[in-house]
């Protein structure tokens, strides 16, 4: 069997021009060497993998060539690599200091190579000052670390420090490109893309894996094949989730969501990733910001094109509410029920339904384009209503009767008495008031201008004194009772009354406030918040429903009673 060699070893850089995304402290270092402008105390810090060690090699190898050697020339004797971690001792230390004396019997340095040196005891750190300070001139120090904050102040004011950044996606994308040709490796744009991100910057992480997939697919290394060894949840999971939040499609979204789960997957990273997601198609609505967008070609053009599924206001709002499940989820105790009721927040944002216009009483345009139906001006029929006449007797002249007929859409219909407290009655009355309008109104062109407290208070005032003319007495009281308050948004009207009986009588007669409001204030986004004060609020009927319910209660043979003679309250 032949002895394999990982990825990482075999194509370790050799030449600074083979070290990836490092082009700026490569670039430097060159120069250095070339202007004979090179320090005797470098510092290479920075997160794993991303070449430090590499990078101190090959500048030791550089600095003892004279551009005369023929093929590979071994500067072991000249290069010495100590572990940090195993020799972290003031004595360790000492017998460094001691070799450091010994001039090198082969070029012209003798280069210390220091690996984790934040791994160094505090004495072993002080007894190194003074021969990092003052090193032989045939001597040069490299020290390499990831956790420079470890390192005392006073070993860095003595070094050179050079610090390592993280590889880009595309830099390692392009490498493992690079190394899959090498290796007769067929592979898609998007498994390397997945790698890629999956390294985390590191590029060593990133050969690692891709030794790791590659004997799991072998030869042919696809995107599917990618995301099952790796165990990540894939691009096409929340395109689809997406494409089910644009439609509205709650349980189907609640079911991929629980196969999701039954792979192995948390609700956590499966959140957190949504929202990524949304990011990625919110960057997508502006050709400016697509370059920020890190996918492969293939997946680029499917984020452009679900991007223009979706709306700009939609994306942001569904941005704030994954983020608010992702900061919640490690204190909730029930995980699952949280990720779905954000799920169905999210389904619900453009949910166009009787909830969502509840704000706003006029009908849109766009629900009529929905349905196929050109809106028009309603007007009810004057002689609507037939008269019946009676036949006549000798003893009672002849009187008209007329039956019991509602008009429904312009047509006559007999139907039951509705009572007027009835939550069938209000609604009728709105849609009433609704079909009076001329519907066809440009939804996006009405007026938004904003607008203060003092102003809102001005005109609240005016239309409480209006209705007190018109002999709406009730209902000005009911208005006076608490100050209107303007929420932070700028548009959401809010009130506290003592009671529910309040609160139904405001909502019954919102029609006229809030058209007078919408035209006096100029904004037709202005919407009515009402809570009730559970403390103000007593414990005694005072209308004829709240004490027809409380002889209910006593007596239930009263709803038979009602029921069986059509009775009303």
């Amino acid at each position: 069997m032949e002895h394999f060699v990982v990825s990482a070893r075999k194509y370790r850089p050799q030449t600074f021009k083979d070290v990836v995304g490092q082009s700026a402290i490569t670039n430097t270092l060159l120069n250095a060497i070339e202007n004979n402008h090179l320090a005797q105390a470098l510092l290479f810090t920075g997160p794993r993998g991303v070449g430090k060690t590499s990078c101190a090699r090959i500048l030791a190898k550089m600095i003892n060539s004279d551009g005369n050697e023929t093929g590979e020339e071994d500067y072991a004797f000249n290069i010495f690599e100590l572990d940090a971690a195993s020799n972290n001792s003031v004595d360790d230390i000492r017998n460094l200091t001691d070799q450091v004396r010994i001039p090198p019997q082969v070029g012209k340095y003798k280069v210390y190579i220091i690996d984790e040196v934040h791994m160094l005891s505090q004495a072993a750190f002080n007894a190194f000052l003074k021969t990092l300070e003052e090193p032989p001139k045939h001597c040069i120090f490299i020290l390499a670390t990831t956790e420079k904050h470890k390192i005392i102040p006073t070993i860095l004011s003595r070094c050179q420090i050079f610090d390592f950044k993280r590889i880009t996606v595309k830099d390692a994308k392009n490498y493992l490109k690079y190394i899959a040709k090498e290796q007769g490796v067929n592979a898609e744009d998007d498994a390397l893309h997945i790698i890629a991100q999956k390294a985390d910057g590191a590029m060593r992480d990133a050969l690692s894996i891709f030794d790791r997939v590659v004997s799991f697919a072998g030869k042919e290394l696809t995107r599917q094949a990618v995301t099952e060894n790796l165990n990540v949840l894939d691009y096409e999971t929340y395109f689809e989730s997406t494409e089910y939040i644009l439609e509205n499609k709650i349980p189907e979204l609640l079911i991929q969501f629980n196969k999701t789960l039954a792979k192995g997957f948390d609700g956590h990273h499966y959140i957190a990733g949504l929202a990524s997601h949304f990011r990625d198609l919110l960057v997508c609505k502006n050709p400016t910001t697509i370059e920020l967008l890190e996918v492969g070609e293939d997946t680029k053009n499917k984020y452009l094109e679900q991007s223009q599924k979706a709306s700009q206001d939609f994306l942001i709002k569904g941005i704030n509410l994954a983020n608010d499940c992702d900061l919640k989820y490690k204190s909730s105790k029930n995980q699952r029920l949280l990720v779905e009721l954000t799920l169905m927040q999210l389904a619900s944002i453009t949910f166009d339904g009787e909830k969502k216009n509840s704000s706003r009483f006029i009908i849109p345009p766009s629900y009529f384009k929905k349905i196929g139906i050109t809106p028009v001006k309603v007007n009810v029929p004057q002689a609507a209503v037939p008269v019946v006449k009676a036949t006549p007797t000798p003893q009672e002249p002849a009187k008209p009767v007329t039956p019991k007929i509602v008009l429904e859409n312009g047509i006559a219909s007999k139907t039951k008495r509705t009572s007027g407290l009835s939550l069938k009655s209000i609604r009728a009355k709105k849609e009433h008031q609704i079909r009076q309008l001329d519907v066809v109104v440009d939804e996006e062109n009405l007026p938004r201008e904003p607008f203060n407290q003092d102003e809102l208070t001005e005109v609240w005032n005016a239309f409480v004194t209006k209705i007190e003319g018109e002999g709406k007495f009730n209902l000005a009281s009911i208005l006076s009772i608490d100050k209107p308050t303007l929420a932070p948004d700028g548009f959401s009207i809010q009130l506290t009354f003592p009671n529910a009986t309040n609160k139904v009588e405001v909502e019954r007669q919102s029609f006229d406030l809030m058209s007078y409001l919408r035209k006096n204030l100029k904004n037709y986004d202005i919407t009515l918040d009402i809570t009730i004060n559970e403390e103000l609020d007593t414990k005694y009927a005072y209308t004829p429903l709240e004490k027809y319910e409380k002889l209910k209660e006593k007596n239930p043979n009263l709803e038979l009673l009602r029921k069986t003679f059509d009775l009303d309250v």
